[in-house]
């Protein structure tokens, strides 16, 4: 399907003005969720706008309009649109592509959604610029469309690493909201795409926001950067897994255009060569688990056929059966369960599987790092089926990579020297039988980070429950060897491996 026609580029000036109209407007998350109420402003997340219009009634007030405007892709009147903004007014609107105008009526071309984010660099909000979705459309979505901040753009915007940075790259940028986060943390970005239209909006939505730095450029995966080092990549990749025949949509906001999940394999295997020497590469994924072989210890040979060796952290969110992931995508490109035309895509996904064997598709992260010097020394491969905080999980990823550097270089005898201390966010709960005194389950959790839930036995327990920062860990094994009646040297190489793996996931950390 060939792509629309652009609008043309971004006005500078009158993106402020509509910044400005949209700000006196109270045009933010918290108003709209108040003025329609949360089940409404949840609904419209899931492509329902009835009970946001129920919630509104008969309102004509500014915000009202903008919400009916550019939330719910309603057209509005000419006149209305001028008392909501008056600096830009509908022809405003309609010089920046986001309306047409006609017979007194502005009628939506884009939505455009206010987006709340929180980092350690403070909390705030953008509005992002996106095509109209199946709602507003009243059907299926063109190929070329370019899609708003939905849920995985949540995940990995909050997956990056907070850490300042000269040079960063937005990998298949879509509205551009993975470069908008980025910027917070480096001080150039490029943003790539192979759609001139997902650029146009990554160009909007910087210039919507107030936002420099921002590069755009056009082309497949690495093409447009080749011969450039970056020191942070971030890439939402159309990861997709699609069949290759006729007649399946090829939506290029999901869907690479390679078989399977060769364009992740593509990605893994070649973003080493763009990474400066401590540079991290951090994307979502699909990998299939085909002909006997586990989806991650595929993706652990993507890592090893890099030229430029890679240290690698790849977390399995979860997994699907192929019938599982086609009907999901088939249903996502807004095609309804019980049609004829649901079946024939599922079968088309099913034999796409079939012919190389597949039996499940893996999702989840990854964060690739060059090393600064010498070799990888980190080769982790997990799978962590519990949902994700709201916050902080960047900058858990962050403490965990330095407790990694920093373990790495500790011998065994320098690391029973240390004093270390348990994080604040470690419980331990015990279990045992009624009428028993000794717990038959010993179990500590995080409430940070992951939250990872570890089954442990006394000794370790005793160990973490002692690390005040007060005593060496070697002290402190010396007494629990006394204490269980065991030997002291067993118990140390026992626990001492055990403890680096607690200061990577963050139950203990350095004094």
């Amino acid at each position: 399907m060939p792509s629309r026609p652009l609008p043309p580029t971004p006005d500078a000036g009158l993106c402020q003005a509509l910044a400005a109209d949209l700000s006196d407007a109270g045009f933010a998350s918290a108003g709209l969720r108040a003025m329609w109420g949360a089940p409404a402003d949840d609904a419209i997340v899931r492509g329902l706008r009835s009970p946001a219009l129920r919630g509104l009634g008969d309102r004509a007030d500014p915000l009202a309009v903008l919400g009916r405007l550019f939330v719910l892709g309603m057209p509005q009147g000419e006149a209305s649109v001028a008392d909501a903004l008056p600096r830009t007014r509908a022809a405003g609107l309609s010089a920046l592509g986001l309306v047409t105008v006609a017979d007194g009526q502005a009628t939506p071309a884009v939505l455009v959604r206010p987006q709340s984010f929180a980092d350690e660099f403070g909390e705030g909000e953008w509005w992002i610029a996106s095509d109209l979705d199946e709602a507003a459309l009243q059907g299926p979505l063109p190929e070329d469309h370019v899609l708003g901040v939905g849920g995985a753009s949540l995940t990995l915007a909050g997956l990056q690493l907070p850490l300042i940075a000269d040079r960063g790259l937005d990998v298949g940028s879509g509205c551009g909201v993975q470069a908008l986060r980025a910027r917070r943390m480096v001080d150039h970005v490029v943003a790539t795409d192979i759609s001139e239209r997902a650029l146009w909006f990554t160009q909007l939505n910087a210039l919507l926001n107030g936002v420099d730095g921002i590069e755009t450029r056009l082309g497949s995966l690495f093409e447009p950067v080749t011969g450039e080092e970056f020191d942070r990549v971030v890439s939402n990749p159309p990861f997709v897994i699609t069949p290759r025949v006729a007649g399946v949509p090829e939506y290029e906001y999901r869907d690479g255009g390679m078989d399977g999940d060769d364009l992740v394999a593509a990605f893994v295997r070649g973003v080493g060569g763009l990474l400066a020497p401590g540079g991290v590469a951090q994307l979502l994924g699909n990998w299939e688990t085909r002909g006997g072989v586990d989806g991650l210890d595929r993706v652990r040979e993507w890592v090893s056929a890099s030229p430029v060796p890679l240290d690698a952290w790849v977390i399995e969110r979860e997994s699907l059966d192929p019938l599982a992931y086609a009907e999901l995508w088939v249903r996502d490109g807004a095609t309804l369960p019980g049609t004829p035309e649901f079946a024939r895509l599922v079968d088309a996904w099913l034999d796409d599987f079939a012919s190389r064997a597949v039996t499940a598709v893996g999702f989840g992260y990854l964060l690739l790092r060059r090393p600064i010097s010498g070799s990888p020394t980190l080769a982790r491969y997990e799978r962590l089926p519990q949902a994700l905080p709201g916050t902080g999980i960047g900058a858990h990823l962050a403490a965990a990579l330095a407790a990694h550097d920093l373990a790495v270089q500790v011998s065994d005898v320098e690391l029973a020297a240390s004093t270390l201390l348990v994080a604040p966010d470690v419980t331990e709960a015990r279990h045992q039988r009624p009428g028993e005194d000794a717990p038959t389950i010993i179990e500590l959790r995080q409430g940070a980070g992951f939250g990872r839930a570890l089954a442990v036995d006394p000794g370790l327990a005793a160990l973490v429950g002692a690390c005040d920062g007060d005593l060496s860990v070697g002290v402190l094994i010396d007494a629990i060897a006394e204490l269980l009646e065991v030997d002291a040297e067993a118990l140390r190489a026992d626990l001492l491996p055990r403890v680096r793996e607690l200061l990577f996931t963050g139950f203990l950390g350095f004094s």
